[in-house]
């Protein structure tokens, strides 16, 4: 019972997380190895979980599993208090007293920053198809042709385990070794801008014919 106590303990000053981009920060550069150990077991498992078993089987087995432990503890607690004759209440007063409801304010905000976002991806897509500059939407078509690939040997599911766990490790990796991959990062960004300079140059498309300005200028 001691090992529950001490999640709930956790799990107690991980509801005081305000959320915002600081506690994000917080935990995927494991400032607090304990709390952001608990976000990645747990977020991982649950994914490994869900790519072996539908969706539905994994919800139920998680729920019959937090409610078999809280039965547990809230039984256990229960006689300790009987045995001991303390009136301690509730085990879990604390959580039954949270404010889980969401003030029109906040939902105006996410709603907001979702809808900037969603505008400013479909513009980006219209501006990518519609080859408003042919060496951004050759790019997009590599990189599509690249996902071609990966979706080829990676299944969605694995996809996004990859992305999770990368969220917890690449961010700290990049933190202790910055001043060496920002050099890479940087040599490549120039070769990079090198070449497609090279394409624009080689491409002749948007610019205006030297003797058809002239013609106007007279």
């Amino acid at each position: 019972m001691e090992h529950v106590q001490a999640l709930l303990q956790t799990l107690s000053e991980l509801k005081d997380l305000p959320l915002n981009r600081e506690s994000l920060e917080s935990l995927i550069y494991w400032r607090d190895v304990k709390k952001s150990g608990i976000f990645f077991g747990a977020g991982l498992i649950t994914l490994l979980a869900i790519s072996c078993f539908s969706v539905i089987s994994v919800f139920a087995y998680l729920s019959l599993l937090t409610l078999a432990g809280t039965v547990a503890f809230r039984i256990y607690k229960s006689v300790m208090q009987a045995i001991q004759k303390t009136p301690e209440g509730h085990p879990f007063k604390e959580y039954l007293e949270i404010d889980l409801t969401l003030s029109q304010e906040k939902v105006q905000n996410i709603a907001g920053v979702a809808v900037a976002h969603v505008n400013g991806f479909v513009a980006e897509l219209r501006r990518l198809f519609l080859v408003e500059d042919l060496v951004d939407s050759i790019k997009f078509g590599v990189i599509l042709w690249v996902l071609t690939y990966i979706g080829g040997w990676f299944n969605g599911m694995t996809l996004v385990i990859l992305a999770f766990v990368s969220l917890f490790t690449l961010p700290k990796v990049y933190e202790n070794n910055k001043q060496s991959i920002d050099t890479y990062l940087d040599l490549v960004r120039s070769k990079l801008s090198e070449i497609s300079e090279k394409i624009k140059a080689a491409i002749p498309i948007g610019k205006k014919p030297i003797a058809a300005e002239t013609d106007k200028d007279k």
